[in-house]
């Protein structure tokens, strides 16, 4: 097992690491999830030991790496750049690694085509990387890293520059792929809760270089422990709403009274936040909305309303056409919604406090 604990980096004033603690375990792949200078990164160059923390110590199965140096740490990494050697054929880019470590070139260059059959890649071994698309050149720089069969290994974003459709059907092969190394580490850095859901075997929300959450993908998303964590996991954008409950039911500031127990809840008077899922609000209800921009994403449709002074995201799976300026009715289906007290914690569903 990979052991992080209580990392900590600052630089300028700026905590890149803050006491940040995870356990990965081999043959499982750990996704860190959150926005751009969340810490992913610095995370994944602590481990590699690109960079130093301050404080705090990195070990693998026992073994402390905390000082030891990068050119001794058996890491393999992966970035969102197609890192390729150009004067070099496929083969022989992924074979370069074992090769610089002193293996013989026959023995290298039939590891090399061995994981490259595996990427999807046996027919190209003899191309120079120019003549590869984008999601091909970032296989063979993914087969270049697999063939060290490092005990760790670290993808930065690896998919971030690809379109969509061929993004969407890579990280389904490489999960795939990833899972049969049963020995290896996988560390694993996004900015997009599908991806980090759909690939992990568990997830670590991170933000402003710390450690919000960890757990397995449906137990994070389902059930996100801060106002904070339920921003890092939800894309579209987790609708809040500011809310009131007095003696005779729920008020939101926006939008008004709503039927008492709408939540599920029995909480007592006071302030909440309510977290709505974009998928929770529907078109044909009562309440009026004004559409301030349609998003078409394959065969779904994002539409951002107004309703009230209140901005609300609604999420379709279908294709619509939501014209600019037009009015919409909505159903909130609050009987969904995420409930966060004044201090930002998740209220549990069921749960009562008096």
């Amino acid at each position: 097992m990979l052991v992080l604990r209580d990392l900590s980096l600052t630089e300028g004033g700026v905590p890149h690491l803050a006491a940040v603690s995870v356990d990965a375990e081999p043959g499982r792949m750990t996704t860190l999830l959150g926005r751009t200078g969340a810490g992913k990164t610095t995370l994944l160059r602590a481990v590699a030991g690109l960079v130093q923390p301050q404080s705090g110590q990195i070990s693998l199965a026992g073994a402390d790496w905390s000082r030891l140096p990068p050119w001794r740490r058996p890491v393999a990494m992966v970035t969102q750049q197609f890192i390729n050697y150009p004067h070099l054929s496929v083969l022989d880019n992924v074979a370069f690694p074992l090769i610089r470590r002193g293996e013989p070139r026959e023995a290298a260059r039939e590891a090399a085509a061995a994981i490259l059959g595996r990427v999807g890649l046996a027919q190209m071994t003899g191309r120079r990387p120019a003549a590869l698309s984008g999601g091909q050149q970032q296989r063979v720089a993914i087969a270049r890293a697999l063939v060290k069969r490092a005990p760790v290994l670290l993808l930065d974003e690896p998919f971030v520059n690809l379109d969509y459709k061929l993004r969407e059907g890579l990280r389904e092969e490489l999960a795939e792929l990833l899972r049969s190394q049963s020995d290896t580490v996988v560390l694993y850095a996004t900015t997009d809760p599908r991806e980090a859901l759909q690939m992990g075997d568990c997830t670590v929300l991170m933000a402003e270089g710390r450690v919000l959450q960890a757990g397995p993908p449906r137990a994070v998303f389902g059930a996100p422990a801060t106002l904070e964590a339920a921003r890092v996991v939800n894309d579209p954008p987790i609708n809040l709403l500011a809310a009131e409950i007095t003696q005779s039911g729920l008020v939101l500031d926006h939008l008004g009274p709503q039927s008492a127990g709408a939540t599920g809840r029995a909480l007592p008077p006071g302030r909440y936040t309510l977290g709505l899922r974009a998928e929770d609000i529907r078109s044909g209800g009562p309440l009026p909305a004004r559409v301030a921009l349609t998003e078409v994403s394959g065969s779904e449709t994002v539409t951002h309303l107004m309703a009230g002074g209140q901005p609300l995201v609604m999420l379709e799976r279908a294709v619509t056409d939501h014209r600019l300026g037009s009015e919409l009715g909505l159903m909130l289906d609050l009987g969904k919604a995420l409930v966060f007290g004044a201090d930002g914690a998740l209220i549990p569903k069921g749960a009562s406090h008096g």
